[in-house]
């Protein structure tokens, strides 16, 4: 009885106590607004950029961290389409970059003095070339935060599922929102 005793005072927290598991919500068109425009009245670029490119991209956190610049850009200009590698699904996936990413990208990329071969979002941790998927989901976290958001229910996937779902709403078009995220598998999409 008294092994017991002890295997009960020793056992683990689970990893998921007292947190939401499961899929993350996607940000409405009002948080969205309320984000970007906390990070442009406290002028921070960088940020804005990862924001505003995290929207638009619909990339996994995976791929939106190891963009480098000439991924986006040619010849300092932001293109107005880019096409993606994705390191999960080794399958290409083209995203539109709308002209308010476009303006932010570019004035991150020249406050930061970035050159074409350069991580779009270097580290700012040394022996680190690029931000950390880690690194992004603090971000994220405080973002959510920011506005008053339960930080349990949002992640670096809501960020990859918010333009999707706002296209889906608007179009009811389940193979466009497929095509978009560059899903192989309807049946994924359909848990979005």
């Amino acid at each position: 009885m008294k092994q017991d005793t002890n295997d009960q005072n020793n056992q683990q927290v689970p990893w998921n106590k007292g947190k939401l598991i499961g899929q993350k919500s996607p940000l409405k068109l009002k948080e969205i607004w309320e984000i970007r425009i906390r990070l442009q009245m406290t002028k921070n670029t960088r940020e804005l950029a990862l924001f505003n490119l995290s929207i638009d991209s619909k990339l996994r956190g995976c791929d939106l961290v190891t963009l480098r610049i000439n991924d986006v850009a040619q010849s300092n200009r932001v293109s107005s389409r880019a096409i993606i590698m994705q390191q999960k699904t080794h399958r290409p996936v083209q995203f539109e970059i709308t002209e308010q990413t476009r303006n932010s990208l570019e004035a991150w990329i020249n406050q930061a003095k970035l050159k074409s071969d350069h991580y779009l979002f270097p580290s700012r941790i040394h022996n680190s070339p690029h931000l950390s998927t880690r690194q992004y989901a603090r971000i994220v976290e405080h973002w959510v935060k920011s506005i008053g958001l339960n930080p349990a229910a949002y992640g670096t996937h809501t960020m990859r599922r918010t333009k999707a779902t706002l296209v889906y709403r608007r179009t009811k078009n389940l193979r466009a929102v497929q095509l978009l995220l560059g899903h192989s598998k309807l049946e994924s999409t359909v848990r979005l």
